[in-house]
């Protein structure tokens, strides 16, 4: 009786969900489609947890699903999780010119120049995030522009 209880709660609290909007601090995947919005750090945990789960995350960002679009210019799989994963910390760091996600970033790219490559994303900083609601597709395309 408890399971049942139990399963019907967590049903009604994901149906409740599902008519808000979709937060980008996630990424994209199953977790940021099936959790629409995420109010408090258990829904935030639960949605990137559930989006990285098998791959789904992974998959949807290399086949263009899941509500993750496809970057145009071809790049690893890992940089292009690690971006829709970091979106904010990104931003703050190529706005200070700075940081461990763009060495991280710089890493996955296999850009030897670190402080060029810094400098040049601080530099083109409003190239790459044309609008606050920016996707992790148009930011990588930018950075190739850009820095690349």
């Amino acid at each position: 009786m408890k399971k049942i209880l139990v399963s019907a709660v967590a049903i009604l609290a994901l149906s409740t969900t599902a008519m808000a909007e979709v937060n980008n601090q996630t990424g994209c995947g199953l977790g940021s489609q099936v959790i629409k919005s995420a109010d408090t750090a258990v829904l935030y945990a639960l949605q990137a947890t559930t989006n990285g789960t098998s791959g789904n995350q992974t998959f949807g960002i290399t086949s263009g699903t899941s509500g993750c679009e496809k970057t145009k210019f071809v790049m690893n799989e890992r940089a292009q999780e690690f971006v829709a994963s970091n979106m904010d910390q990104l931003a703050k760091e190529i706005a200070k010119g700075h940081g461990e996600s763009i060495e991280t970033l710089a890493e996955l790219l296999n850009i030897e120049d670190k402080a060029t490559f810094s400098a040049s994303l601080q530099e083109n900083y409003n190239s790459i995030y044309t609008s606050k609601d920016a996707k992790m597709a148009d930011v990588l395309d930018n950075i190739s522009t850009v820095s690349l």
